[in-house]
């Protein structure tokens, strides 16, 4: 009678099928250290089985890109030999067991997919996602998480620079937290996974392996349920201390000539470590159990190949390098072991007490692993599935200052000083804009460059039309970077949807992809790496309940000259207020009916591409030029939220008139897309510029005094500063402290 019975698969994660197809791939049962291995690297976490159709139709390439998807991280070129490198990771499931240890070990994991490539971490970033602030749960998950980000950053010597956190009680059962690492290296000397060489070394460094995190990857592919605090062991434990040792011992080892590959130990371990360097480099590889450096008694090969143990890489070296690895691994107080070979079996071998306890093809492990091809339904399917009503009409005489303050001090405009206060922004010394612009800003170290950094999303919108919320977060990023006067590069993405198997969350997947391609692909802002995250669900909260699709995306632009530099603050009384870029008036889908008016209505704002382009390339001009002296792009809330967070940063007001025949509403609350609002001495050389480019463009007013006030035919509405930033702190600062 076999061992491995439908329950043991079933436990697995894998389906009666998927069983067939491993039968099939080694012509007999499978021994349960086998079952194992295959569970992990056909999960939706490591296999992309249910995406990786789509994920071929983005746009990956550009003269600038030196390394796009497949390795650790993706690599641009930033001239002067120079490359960044970065990619953005999702730790969701276990950020809401277990909410230090997830958010900490994500920010971990993903310190070391872009040190891992042979790049030093300049900066990490983050986007969260949490459910509403009354749930009884969110409260603890909040506070965790960003202690966890903070704890592990802080100790580890990287500057957390910015990032973006939302509330929608679509969050309630699965939080998300995606973290971003960016990196700096030679574009000569950059490290890649293809273990080559028949006989080299495979050496295992870093911490010892224990029994936490078995089957993170398998837990983080499957829905939660009312027992998932019971997955508490399925959550790894962190030790910045130990990665900072990490970081530095493979800098180190890496500028001599010893090493062939490298891969670090993420989702599924020394597993998925060994099968991608083996299967990257067309290659077998043959691993002695009894090597492996164990912090616990008696653990068995199933268990070590299957815990996600923080801290550990995986290297090939060349034959006699070992002895001069291993003292700068001593030196750095780490682990060190050659715990195997690489061969030209193709098969991945383990042994463990003198016997073979695994004998598995790579080709079906990694290349030939399950692809589906779900059904989905399409776009006018969906917009009747999604429920969301028609636009209705909007009173359009209102009282302008009141419903700013109500949206400047509701949970997603609010103050998050609370969050990036726990954060070290400056260790490094080289951060020159952080949390509360457009886009984060670091200077590449001692150079004149920058590299410009944002995460954007817009999850209500993809919600609502999922290929027009796609383009838009694309978009956004874009903005955000031209904002602050860098050209966008490139981008990194994190994919955060429900359960695949049903054809509306699959719709909204395949909406957002085709509205992102076609977003990078008109503004030249190729996906060089990312991840994707789905059964984002929690049966806990009752039916089935998904998250909103959010497709987080991290993007990062070049600043040849750090001295042009654009913040959001205004400067000096007595400069004027422009609005350029597209027209302003769209409702739909906007805060201000949400948070003011309470209702969740119409299609999100058009995203022009064309538009989105022509803006961002003249704002990026207006700031080299030394034009303007402030730029903020207008997203959420609006052309009013967008004054009110210009006035609070620069501490001083601004007095802004509707033009005639515009509503007050939609003028002032609409979230249409490709603007920017300026300041700058006059207002008609801007006017002139946005002209030339076929833009829009408003002369709103002049910055003074210490209130924000709007004008127009039928009187005036203003709210002093002090009110502002009192409705602004007070969600976080009152949240917190109750």
């Amino acid at each position: 009678m076999s061992d491995i019975t439908p329950e043991i698969v079933e436990a697995h994660g894998l389906s009666s099928e998927e069983y067939q197809r491993v039968l099939h791939a080694l012509g007999r049962e499978p021994n349960l250290v086998e079952l194992g291995i295959f569970s992990v690297m056909w999960s939706e976490h490591c296999s992309y089985k249910s995406s990786r159709l789509h994920l071929k139709k983005l746009p990956t390439e550009a003269p600038w890109v030196i390394c796009g998807p497949g390795e650790n991280a993706g690599v641009i070129d930033i001239g002067d030999g120079q490359a960044a490198i970065f990619k953005m990771e999702s730790h969701n499931h276990p950020s809401y067991i277990e909410p230090y240890q997830g958010a900490a070990t994500g920010v971990g994991g993903i310190l070391r997919d872009v040190f891992t490539m042979g790049a030093r971490p300049v900066a990490n970033m983050n986007a969260l996602r949490f459910g509403r602030p009354d749930h009884p749960k969110m409260k603890h998950l909040v506070k965790g998480v960003v202690e966890g980000i903070g704890g592990y950053g802080n100790c580890v010597g990287v500057p957390t620079v910015g990032g973006e956190t939302n509330f929608h009680k679509a969050y309630d059962g699965n939080i998300l937290v995606n973290a971003m690492t960016v990196g700096v290296a030679d574009a000569d000397r950059i490290f890649y996974s293809a273990a080559t060489g028949v006989g080299n070394p495979i050496v295992y460094v870093g911490s010892k392996t224990g029994r936490d995190g078995i089957h993170g990857a398998t837990m983080a592919s499957a829905d939660f349920d009312e027992n998932s605090d019971e997955k508490r062991p399925t959550v790894q434990v962190g030790d910045p201390f130990t990665e900072k040792l990490l970081i530095e011992a493979c800098l180190e080892l890496m500028a001599t000539d010893a090493i062939v590959a490298i891969q670090d130990m993420g989702a599924a371990g020394l597993t998925s470590s060994s099968v991608e360097m083996a299967t990257n480099g067309k290659a077998g590889i043959r691993l002695d159990m009894n090597q492996v450096p164990c912090r616990e008694e008696g653990m068995t090969p199933y268990e070590m190949m299957l815990s996600e143990s923080q801290e550990r890489m995986l290297m090939v070296l060349k034959p006699g390098k070992e002895a001069m690895a291993e003292a700068i691994f001593r030196k750095w107080e780490l682990d060190f072991a050659v715990i195997g070979e690489v061969t030209d079996t193709g098969h991945m071998v383990l042994e463990f007490d003198g016997e073979v306890v695994c004998d598995i093809p790579l080709g079906p492990l990694a290349a030939d692993a399950p692809e589906y091809d779900r059904p989905y339904i399409g776009r006018d399917e969906y917009a009747a599935w999604n429920g969301v009503p028609a636009m209705g009409a909007v009173e359009e005489t209102i009282d302008v200052a009141a419903a700013l303050t109500t949206l400047m001090g509701c949970a997603d405009l609010a103050s998050r000083k609370w969050i990036w206060e726990q954060y070290d922004s400056q260790v490094g010394a080289d951060t020159l804009q952080k949390s509360g612009g457009d886009a984060a800003v670091v200077r590449v170290h001692g150079t004149k460059k920058a590299l410009a950094i944002s995460t954007d999303c817009t999850p209500r919108y993809c919600y609502a039309d999922p290929y027009e919320g796609g383009k838009q977060a694309i978009a956004e990023a874009y903005r955000n970077i031209s904002a602050v006067g860098a050209t966008p590069l490139a981008v990194t993405n994190c994919l955060n949807f429900g359960n695949p198997q049903r054809p509306e969350i699959m719709a909204q997947f395949v909406g957002c992809l085709q509205g992102m391609g076609e977003a990078c692909r008109e503004l030249d802002f190729p996906i060089v790496s990312g991840n994707v995250s789905l059964y984002n669900e929690s049966k806990a909260t009752g039916g089935g309940s998904a998250i909103l699709p959010t497709p987080a995306i991290g993007g990062v632009g070049l600043m040849q000259d750090y001295a042009i530099m654009a913040t959001i603050a205004f400067k000096a009384a007595g400069e004027q207020v422009v609005v350029i870029g597209g027209e302003s008036g769209h409702l739909g889908q906007s805060l201000y009916l949400r948070e003011v008016l309470g209702r969740e209505e119409g299609p999100p704002p058009p995203v022009g591409l064309d538009l989105a382009k022509r803006a961002g390339e003249t704002v990026r001009k207006l700031i080299a030029d030394g034009a303007v002296t402030a730029v903020h792009d207008c997203s959420d809330g609006g052309l009013a939220v967008a004054l009110a967070e210009m006035a609070l940063a620069g501490g001083i007001g601004c007095t802004v008139a509707l033009p005639e025949g515009r509503g007050a509403a939609s003028f002032w609350f609409g979230e249409d897309q490709s603007r920017y609002v300026v300041t700058a001495e006059e207002a008609e050389p801007i006017l002139e510029a946005a002209a030339a480019a076929g833009l829009a463009a408003v002369a709103l007013g002049v910055i003074e005094g210490e209130a924000v006030t709007f004008r127009s035919l039928t009187g005036e509405s203003r709210v002093s500063l002090a009110d502002l930033r009192e409705a602004n702190e007070a969600f976080f600062r009152d949240w917190m402290e109750a």
